[in-house]
């Protein structure tokens, strides 16, 4: 683009209140205010973990509510500008467009939890040693890419290859929209490229299967789970492990029953909480099961719970004999797949969003 008018300006502007009515900012600045006045109650803080919840809900609010307020004031101050020196304005004017095209994607962010933090679950497929390297660098790849977004990130649970690289491992992802944004890298991830596994140094191909789920904190009556449909143990973290992993048997391990799903959380020293992590894993996967199958309750999910197979690949990372990232779903590529292994992965998560 080489130059721009007053029209586009205003065409801007337009998709900048439309986006922001659609984002009922309204609505949101009223909850800041709730959310303000809750915080001004002493015994609000005798309960930690809900005041950070509440901390929390306002920071990712004001976020929201703030680059409306930024983005509006800017393409006023362009407007008032006029015509004249566009070709001086038009830097501000692309960036401006660029950052709207990005504020659009909180449009796609309104389903239930999608606001709420992620627990991301990286499991190796067939391939053994091969396998287990390649999800080390998917671990590496999202690490990095919750690093660019500002993130925390924490290991629940991992259990490392018998040689190399990591057969499992849970993390928990602090983030504002971090559920919403990850949630559609859940599926098979296919790896190709050359061994440097095997003396013959031929072409391998290796699955790892990721796993995205809502943290679920808050009481919610349709994910009561009875006591006599939990099997709790405490057990000791497996696998050769190291400094980083609790061998202690702090470690905890929960059946659901019905569905046969097992969880474990393995990272705190204190048994009380890698339970209270297993439960916020159990639940957040039950939830899943729930919307998936269109259950009302959880006590209508029964039976064998089978995670997503190896035939539900949503990705494929190509280091030879061509280099190639293809996103099976939406047809997003990108040509140097160091760079998304890096994590640089914003150009396909902003479109899988997109997929309603």
């Amino acid at each position: 683009m080489e130059s721009f008018n007053k029209k586009d300006l205003n065409n801007l502007q337009t998709e900048i209140l439309e986006i922001s009515k659609s984002l009922d900012l309204e609505g949101k600045k009223q909850r800041i205010s709730e959310l303000e006045e809750e915080t001004s109650n002493p015994d609000l803080w005798k309960d930690q973990s809900n005041a950070k919840s509440i901390l929390k809900e306002i920071e990712g609010l004001k976020k929201i509510t703030e680059k409306s307020n930024t983005l509006k004031q800017e393409i006023s101050t362009l407007l008032e500008l006029g015509d004249e020196s566009t070709i001086g304005l038009l830097e501000d004017y692309q960036k401006l467009k660029d950052e709207v095209e990005d504020f659009k994607k909180y449009q796609f962010l309104s389903h239930q939890y999608d606001e709420s933090d992620a627990i991301l679950s990286i499991h190796a497929g067939q391939g053994g040693t091969e396998a287990n390297d390649w999800t080390e660098m998917l671990l590496r790849m999202y690490t990095r890419y919750c690093d660019n977004q500002g993130w925390k990130v924490e290991v629940l649970h991992i259990i490392k290859g018998n040689e190399t690289g990591i057969s499992t491992v849970t993390l928990n992802i602090d983030g504002s929209y971090a559920y919403g944004l990850l949630k559609k890298e859940h599926g098979t991830h296919r790896l190709v490229r050359l061994s440097p596994y095997n003396a013959q140094n031929l072409r391998q191909t290796s699955f790892a299967g990721v796993e995205v789920i809502p943290e679920i904190k808050k009481v919610d009556t349709n994910l009561d789970i009875p006591e006599n449909d939990i099997e709790f143990k405490a057990v000791r973290s497996g696998g050769p492990g190291g400094q980083s992993v609790n061998k202690t048997s702090s470690a905890v391990q929960i059946t659901h029953i019905p569905t046969g799903i097992v969880v474990n959380s393995s990272q705190e020293r204190s048994q009380a909480q890698n339970r209270e992590n297993a439960m916020s894993i159990l639940k957040a996967k039950l939830w899943l099961i729930k919307e998936q199958e269109h259950k009302s309750e959880i006590s209508e999910i029964k039976g064998e719970y089978k995670k997503a197979s190896w035939g539900n690949q949503i990705r494929n990372y190509i280091l030879h004999p061509y280099k190639l990232v293809k996103d099976l779903r939406t047809g997003v590529e990108s040509n140097n797949p160091e760079s998304v292994l890096d994590g640089n992965l914003s150009t396909f998560i902003e479109a899988e969003i997109r997929i309603q």
